[in-house]
């Protein structure tokens, strides 16, 4: 033992499944949750919006959700994932909440505002036969409580009931004190460490090195709940007796207000900043291969629900896959791939060259197409691969309540991708298998007949199963802002042929767009960094606001609205019909 910049700030026993415990060290406070993977998370206990207690807060054991406005945030990486106020918008991923490094041992969970610091160990805790007895707050500093446990006296486990055992101290350095006591051959090693609140506050907890069973056990528990009431009671009306220290002021880290609103994405171009292991390939359907991918240290950042990342391949291409994981699983990334027969490079290279242990360049998560989770009901259409983005979905308003259905269209069983996920919704799956196009519009017509106020829909998959989608529910009265779409890849022929200028209102620049030449490649080759993803107007990432001139939109992201609107832009394919754009970059 030593004096360890690690210190205990909660018993295993505090963080039961969907509990948020209310922890503190060294004047800072803590919500400390047990994710229901049995990762445990601490955080800074405040919301970033608008600083409330996070300890009061909501456990579904994959989020932690803020009781005052909603908030939502990620197990493990403390993620913003969800803001009511925004529904429609994925957050920002600079909104994270500040963590702290946990590890579980001796029936302890201990934490150090010194994360580079490996947690300790202790030798002669190490055996798994551990009791670990109730904290004991005090009112008091830890040098006075440390004092007094010098002096504290206690039975062995197997002499619980006599009172003539002998003890002595092991060892005592910094904020922790071994005993041993003895009477006959009976010998218990109890381990006290005290847990620094705040100048004038602790916590005394202890960790025997022997458990018992039954109504032993019961009983070892109320001797040592009465003897360390009694030490407390001593070592507070001694510090009653001198001058209270003043409290620790903690230091928080101070939030921008642009970060803990909806700031645009970050300019990243194409770039790969994470390195992933591919920990597991399999099949997961016929033509389906679905990968693990694991980081090499630290965590993932935090996803939502519809986001995709960038896959930069072994052969050179870049291509876009979404993340089925459920809301919490932010260990891995899991991504689905289907074999296409007419593939340029991409899915032939993950089905055919990557293995399990390869090494993959991956993009941080661009989330175009958002859940929203304030809907009467959402129905997901999903056709073969499209399946993807929207599991991701379901899997996060099931365990919210949410009333949902996900029609899940393939042509035959084995084509069900990723069966093990899909067995966690329950009634709210409907596959529909083996029809024909003609029948397949007729079910969407059937799925798509009434639009009813605050019901949304959320369609991926292939493009004619889309554009149908989208006509019925245009007919059927479906407002755009109710249907929600992501495509695979624009399949539409790019007309490239005009030429046209472009102003950068807030770059006070003006650039000629040549035939044959993207805005985006444009504006790159003058130094002008802009995010991208697929690069075929079908993801969203590089959208820009039109000021001024006429866009000619050649995506198949914007829906209808927006493009008669005119005011958005998918700088990697489509062009201009009027003689100048003016941009808001």
């Amino acid at each position: 033992m030593s004096s360890h910049p690690w210190h205990p700030i909660a018993a295993s026993h505090d963080l039961p499944f969907r509990h948020v415990f209310h922890g503190q060290l060294l004047g800072r406070e803590f919500a400390i949750w047990r994710a229901d993977d049995g990762y445990i998370n601490i955080w800074e206990n405040r919301c970033l919006h608008r600083g409330v207690r996070l300890s009061i807060g909501v456990s579904d054991g994959r989020e932690l959700k803020c009781q005052y406005h909603g908030w939502r945030y990620s197990n493990r990486t403390a993620g913003c994932t969800y803001i009511p106020a925004h529904p429609a918008d994925a957050p920002a991923r600079t909104i994270t909440n500040r963590t702290f490094p946990a590890a579980e041992r001796y029936g302890l969970v201990w934490s150090s505002l010194e994360p580079e610091t490996p947690a300790p160990r202790i030798a002669a805790l190490e055996a798994e036969n551990l009791l670990v007895l109730r904290g004991m707050p005090l009112n008091a500093p830890v040098e006075l409580a440390l004092a007094h446990l010098a002096s504290y006296r206690f039975q062995p486990n197997d002499a619980i009931d006599g009172d003539e055992a002998v003890v002595s101290i092991e060892a005592a350095e910094g904020f922790s004190i071994a005993l041993r006591a003895r009477s006959g051959s009976e010998a218990t090693l109890a381990v006290f460490f005290v847990q620094p609140v705040d100048s004038s506050r602790s916590v005394i907890r202890g960790v025997l090195d022997r458990n018992a069973e039954g109504m032993l056990r019961i009983a070892i528990l109320r001797h040592h709940n009465e003897r360390l009431s009694a030490l407390r009671d001593r070592v507070e009306r001694e510090a009653a007796m001198v001058p209270a220290a003043p409290p620790i002021v903690p230091v928080y880290e101070s939030v921008a207000p642009e970060l803990v609103e909806m700031p645009s994405l970050s300019a990243s171009g194409r770039r790969a900043s994470i390195t992933v292991q591919v920990a597991r390939k399999w099949m997961t359907a016929n033509d389906i291969a679905g990968f693990e991918l694991r980081p090499l240290r630290g965590h993932l950042p935090t996803f939502q629900p519809g986001a995709h990342i960038d896959v930069h391949l072994p052969n050179g291409q870049i291509r876009q896959y979404s993340i089925t994981n459920a809301p919490g699983e932010s260990g891995t990334y899991t991504i689905g791939v289907k074999r296409e027969r007419d593939s340029k490079g991409g899915s032939s290279c993950l089905h055919d060259t990557v293995r399990e242990g390869d090494l993959l360049a991956i993009s941080e998560p661009r989330n175009n197409f958002p859940l929203r989770r304030d809907a009467v009901k959402t129905l997901f259409i999903a056709g073969g691969i499209g399946i993807t983005p929207l599991i991701a979905m379901a899997q996060a308003l099931g365990p919210m309540g949410l009333a949902h259905e996900l029609h899940y269209f393939a042509q035959n069983q084995a084509q069900l991708a990723f069966p093990e996920r899909l067995a966690t919704l329950g009634n709210a799956l409907v596959p529909h298998l083996g029809l024909t196009p003609e029948a397949t519009a007729a079910k969407l017509a059937d799925l798509l007949a009434t639009y009813q106020p605050d019901v949304h829909v959320y369609i991926c998959g292939p493009a004619p199963m889309l554009e149908a989608a989208r006509s019925i529910a245009s007919e059927r009265g479906w407002p755009d802002t109710a249907v929600h779409f992501e495509y695979f890849k624009n399949t539409r022929t790019i007309d490239d042929s005009s030429s046209f200028e472009i102003a950068l209102a807030r770059s006070a620049v003006t650039l000629r767009v040549p035939a044959g030449s993207t805005i985006l490649e444009v504006m790159r080759g003058n130094g002008i960094d802009m995010p991208s993803s697929c690069e075929q107007g079908a993801c969203g990432t590089c959208i820009a606001t039109v000021l001024e001139g006429e866009p000619d939109h050649q995506d198949v992201y914007l829906n209808d609205a927006e493009k008669r609107s005119g005011t958005k832009i998918m700088t990697c394919v489509s062009r201009a019909r009027s003689a100048r754009l003016v941009l808001d970059l």
